[in-house]
């Protein structure tokens, strides 16, 4: 079966927060995740994630700590407007999220939906390791993308905020 649903986790884990991405993949190995999924891990070297969108998805979920003013350790939720490609509405590391997205469509390919699971990092300087904050808020990103996996509505904490989204088909 080809997988429908790509799972990928973006950060650099040098970075310290910036590495919650990695860390909550590192949680989904062991989950119990339907066999239409795969997960990846990009670290860094998101341009990689372009070339893989070819294969083609229905879903991409992306994981990454992304500053949005909130407390260290909230989650957010929400669907990436993919015909919006401003820096503000898809922003990562190294290749942003908008650029992955223009060379998929440059090469033929589309990311089918793009949801993208974040968590407002407390730091990301030079060091290895989660904040506390963070840390906490991996098991509540991994039952969101397990949810989302299997097409259920995603139970996050009730400090998350959660955008437009239905189920994922």
């Amino acid at each position: 079966m080809r997988p429908r649903v790509l799972v990928a986790g973006i950060g650099n884990v040098f970075l310290r927060d910036d590495g919650f991405g990695v860390e909550v993949l590192k949680e989904l190995e062991r989950a119990d995740l339907p066999p239409w999924v795969q997960i990846a891990d990009y670290d860094i070297a998101t341009a990689h994630l372009a070339y893989d969108l070819l294969g083609g998805y229905d879903t991409t979920i992306l994981l990454d700590a992304t500053p949005h003013g909130r407390p260290p350790g909230t989650l957010s939720l929400t669907e990436a407007d993919t015909e919006d490609l401003s820096p503000a509405a898809i922003d990562t590391h190294d290749m942003p999220r908008d650029a992955v997205v223009r060379l998929l469509r440059l090469l033929g390919g589309d990311a089918g939906r793009v949801l993208l699971v974040c968590c407002e990092p407390a730091c990301v300087e030079g060091g290895i390791g989660l904040s506390p904050e963070v840390e906490a808020a991996v098991p509540g990103a991994v039952r969101a993308v397990i949810d989302l996996a299997w097409g259920a509505t995603p139970r996050l904490p009730s400090s998350a905020s959660v955008g437009e989204l239905s189920k994922v088909d």
